[in-house]
C-alpha cells in the first residue's frame, strides 16, 4: 500500500509506519514532527521495531537551539527522497541531547572514537541492541572536500549492514568493549581511604592554566572560545587563599572575566550570555544562550564582586554585569510556575528562512534608522558595526571589546533604551520551555547568592519560587526519586542523573545559607542522601541510574562516569562538592570521606588538563580551607543581620552558613534541626553571635561584623 498522499512512493516500511514525535513535550523533537521522516522516540520500543525489521537504527541527536541541527534538518530529514531512503532501511530515532545526556554522552564518546570529531547534530548508526558501528555529526546534502553527502553514508552504511554484518557487529562488540574497559579503569570508588590532598597540586593547576590561557583576548585556549565559568569559579577561590599563585590566579580571572564582559558573547543591550564565540577575541558569538551557562557566570561574577575585583575589572563593572545577568533570565527565561527554561534559540526566523543570530544584528543603517545618523556613527564605532557584517550580510553585533571611557559611556546610557526598544519589535528567537532540574538548580544558587551580595531580595525571592518548582514538580519524596525534565509544571519520565541531584543540592544548600529556612536544607540533605543511594553500586560511583539498557549496551555493559566538566561541571565533581558542603552543615565523616574520594580524581587532571577539572579544583580549594563553617545564632535583629552579612560577603572557599530559623513558612522542615547550630547559642543577654568553625570544632562566639572578618581573613591566610 502506497503512503497517503505519495501514490508514486514506496510502500510504509513497517505497519503504522509514521512520524512519532508529535505528542513530545521535548521541543527539540517536536521540531522534527513534521518530517516525512518516520522519527521515534529514543526508547525499547524503537530497538525493538528495529530488531523485528532485521535494519540498524539511525540515531539522530541534538537539542533546540542548535544551528547546525535547524541546518540538516532542513537539508535532509526534510527531503522526501531521503526520508524514503531512511525509513526504507533503518529505525530512525530523535534524542534531545539535553533531556538525554546519559544517552548523548555515551554516543558522543563512540561517535569521536570513530570518526575523530564531536559535535551536533550528532549522527549514529546502531546496532539494534545499541551497539555504534558508524558515526559522524553534520553531514551535508552533497559531497563536500572531506566530508560524504548524508545520503552516500546512508548508502554506504545500509551496503555494509546487509554485505559485511559479520564484520560490522564485530567492530561493534569491539568498540564497546574498548569503551567499557576504559570506564573500569576510569572507575572512582567510594568505599576505600581518600588520599591526601596537596595544596601544592593547586598552584601547579593556576600555572598549567597560565600556559594555556590568552592573555590578549583572556580565556583559554583558541577559537570556538567558550567561557570558562569552572575554571573561573577555582581561580576566584584560590585568589582568595594567600599563596605564591593567588596574584596569578586573580589576574587570569580578572582578565577572562573583563574580556567576556566587553564582548559579543554578552548581549550588551540585555545582558544575557551567548554559549561561545567561534572567534579567539569573543567578537562573533554563536547566538543560543543556555541557561546553564548564564546561571554559572551570574554566579562567577558574583563571586568576584565578593572577592573586590582587581585593577582590570572592578567590583562595580562585575557588579553591573552579574545584575544584567540575572534580569536576563528573570525577564527571558522565567515560566509560569516559577522555573526557569532551557534556552533561547541560535537561529531568528526572517521571512520562513532561519538566520543564525538575525535579532541580535546590526548594520551601520539599521543603527541609523534607530538614533539618527550622528549617533549611530558614533555607536558603530564605539560597538564595530561597520559595513561589512561580521556575521553575515545581515550584519554585526555589538562588540565593544574594550572598557568605556566616560564619555563613551554617557552615550551608551542615552541611546541603549532606543536599541533595545527597536530590537525588541524584531522577530524574536524561540524559546526551549522544558523545565532541566539541575540547571535550575545552578541557577537557584546563583540567584540566591547574587541577591544575598548586590542586595536584592527579588533574586532571593526568585531562587525560592524555583527551588519551590523543583520540590513541587521533580521531586518525589516517597520514592525518593528526582526527575531531570519537566514541562508546563508536569514532570517528565525521565530520572534525574548524578548532575541533577547534585546541582540542585549545591543550590539549595546555597539557598538555605542565605535565608535560613530549613525546609532547604532538608531537601538539600535528602538529594545528597538519595544521590549516594542511587548512583553508587558496589563502591563504585555513576552518572546515571540505568535508564537504558541500550546505552548500557553500548558502554560494554559498564556503569560510566565521566569526570571532566564540560559546559557545565560533571556529575561527579559536583556530587564532590554537595557532599564537602553537606558534611560540613551535617558533621557527618562518611560524606566527606566521599567527596575526598571523588577528589581522588584530580592528581592526574590537574596539571595536564586542568580546564575540564575546574569544579574539581574548586571543591578542592574549599577541603583544603576547611571548609569553614559559620553558625548564626540569637533572635532576628539587625545586628544579626549584619553578622550574617558578613559572612555571605565572605570570599572563603566554599564556606557554609547556618542560620537560626525564625519562619520557616509552615513548611513540613520547620522543625529540622540543622546539626551546625546545635548547641550554639547566643549571648547570655540575648544580642547574636557567630561561630566560626571547621570540623564541627569552633572558636570561641563572635558578637560584631569587624571581628567575624578579620577571623575569617585569618582562617583563610
Amino acid at each position: 500500500m502506497a503512503l497517503p498522499g505519495h501514490a508514486d512512493r514506496p510502500e510504509a516500511p513497517w505497519p503504522g509506519a509514521s512520524n512519532a514525535l508529535g505528542s513530545e513535550p521535548s521541543a527539540y523533537l517536536r521540531q522534527h514532527a513534521g518530517n516525512p521522516v518516520f522519527w521515534r522516540p529514543f526508547g525499547d520500543e524503537a530497538f525493538a521495531l528495529a530488531a523485528s525489521r532485521d535494519v540498524p537504527v539511525f540515531l539522530s541527536i541534538g537539542y533546540a537551539a542548535c544551528h547546525w541541527c535547524h541546518v540538516m534538518a532542513h537539508e535532509s530529514f526534510e527531503d522526501q527522497d531521503t526520508a524514503d531512503y531512511l525509513n526504507a532501511h533503518f529505525v530512525p530515532v530523535k534524542v534531545d541531547r539535553e533531556e538525554r545526556p546519559d544517552v548523548d554522552s555515551v554516543y558522543m564518546a563512540a561517535t569521536q572514537a570513530i570518526s575523530g570529531e564531536g559535535g551536533w547534530p550528532m549522527s549514529v548508526f546502531l546496532t539494534p541492541d545499541g551497539l555504534a558501528f558508524h558515526a559522524g555529526t553534520y553531514f551535508p546534502p552533497v559531497p563536500l572536500p572531506g566530508r560524504p553527502s548524508f545520503r552516500n553514508v546512508l548508502e554506504a552504511v545500509h551496503e555494509a549492514w546487509v554485505e559485511r554484518r559479520d564484520a560490522v557487529e564485530q567492530n561493534a562488540r569491539g568498540l564497546a568493549a574498548s569503551m567499557g574497559s576504559a570506564q573500569l579503569s576510569a572507575a572512582v570508588r567510594l568505599d576505600g581511604p581518600p588520599e591526601t590532598l596537596d595544596a601544592g597540586l593547586l598552584s601547579e593547576a593556576v600555572g598549567a592554566l597560565a600556559r594555556s590561557e590568552d592573555p590578549d583576548a583572556g580565556g583559554f585556549g583558541t577559537a570556538p572560545k567558550f567561557p570558562p565559568s569552572a575554571v573561573l569559579e577555582f581561580l576566584i577561590r584560590h585568589a582568595a587563599v594567600p599563596s605564591d599563585t593567588a596574584e596569578a590566579a586573580r589576574d587570569m580571572a580578572g582578565r577572562a572575566l573583563a574580556a567576556m564582559a566587553r564582548s559579543a558573547l554578552r548581549d550588551q543591550l540585555d545582558g544575557g550570555f551567548a554559549r561561545y564565540s567561534v572567534a579567539a577575541d569573543w567578537s562573533v558569538p554563536h547566538f543560543e544562550k543556555m541557561l546553564y551557562d548564564n546561571a554559572q557566570l551570574l554566579r562567577v561574577y558574583t563571586h568576584w564582586v565578593r572577592l573586590g575585583g582587581n585593577p582590570v575589572i572592578g567590583a562595580a563593572e562585575a557588579a553591573e554585569v552579574a545584575t544584567g545577568c540575572a534580569d536576563w533570565m528573570l525577564d527571558s527565561l522565567a515560566l509560569e510556575g516559577g522555573a526557569l527554561a532551557s534556552s533561547l534559540d541560535a537561529d531568528t526566523v526572517v521571512d520562513g528562512v532561519h538566520h543564525e543570530g538575525a535579532a541580535y544584528l546590526w548594520t551601520p543603517e539599521t543603527l541609523s534608522g534607530v538614533l539618527g545618523p550622528g549617533d549611530a556613527a558614533a555607536v558603530g564605532a564605539l560597538m564595530n558595526v561597520s559595513p561589512e557584517g561580521t556575521v553575515s550580510g545581515l550584519g554585526s553585533p555589538l562588540h565593544p571589546g574594550r572598557a568605556f571611557g566616560e564619555v563613551e559611556q554617557a552615550l551608551w546610557e542615552r541611546v541603549r533604551p532606543a536599541l533595545l526598544a527597536a530590537r525588541n519589535q524584531r522577530n524574536q528567537p524561540a524559546r526551549d520551555n522544558k523545565v532541566v532540574a539541575g540547571w535550575n538548580g545552578l541557577a537557584v544558587a546563583a540567584l540566591a547568592e547574587a541577591g544575598a551580595v548586590m542586595g536584592r531580595t527579588d533574586y532571593v525571592d526568585a531562587a525560592e519560587n524555583i527551588a519551590t518548582y523543583l520540590e513541587r514538580v521533580h521531586w518525589n519524596a516517597p520514592d525518593r526519586l528526582l526527575t531531570r525534565v519537566s514541562h508546563e509544571s508536569v514532570a517528565r519520565g525521565i530520572g534525574g542523573l548524578l548532575e541533577d541531584y547534585a546541582f540542585c543540592a549545591e543550590g539549595l544548600f546555597a539557598l538555605y545559607a542565605v535565608t535560613g529556612r530549613t525546609r532547604w536544607y532538608a531537601l538539600a540533605e535528602s538529594l545528597v542522601l538519595a544521590a549516594a543511594d542511587h548512583f553508587v553500586e558496589d563502591g563504585k560511583l555513576a552518572d546515571s541510574a540505568g535508564e537504558s539498557a541500550q546505552v548500557f549496551n553500548a558502554q560494554g555493559q559498564q556503569t560510566s562516569l565521566d569526570p571532566f566538566d564540560n559546559a557545565a561541571p560533571s556529575g561527579a565533581s559536583a556530587f564532590a562538592g554537595a557532599l564537602l558542603s553537606y558534611a560540613a552543615y551535617s558533621g557527618s565523616h562518611a560524606h566527606r570521606l566521599m567527596a575526598g574520594n571523588i577528589l581522588g580524581l584530580l592528581p592526574p587532571l590537574a596539571v595536564r588538563a586542568p580546564r575540564v577539572a575546574g569544579w574539581l579544583l574548586a571543591t578542592a580549594q574549599a577541603a583544603l580551607a576547611g571548609p569553614v563553617e559559620a553558625a548564626v545564632v540569637g533572635p532576628a535583629s539587625p545586628a544579626r543581620a549584619e553578622l550574617h552579612a558578613s559572612l555571605l560577603g565572605s570570599p572563603s572557599p566554599g564556606m557554609v552558613v547556618a542560620l537560626q530559623s525564625d519562619d520557616d513558612g509552615g513548611s513540613p522542615a520547620a522543625g529540622v534541626e540543622v546539626p551546625l547550630l546545635q548547641h550554639r547559642s547566643g549571648a547570655a543577654d540575648g544580642s547574636p553571635r557567630v561561630y566560626l568553625c571547621r570540623d564541627m570544632v569552633c572558636e570561641r562566639p563572635l558578637q560584631t561584623a569587624a571581628e567575624v572578618e578579620v577571623r575569617l581573613a585569618a582562617m583563610t591566610s
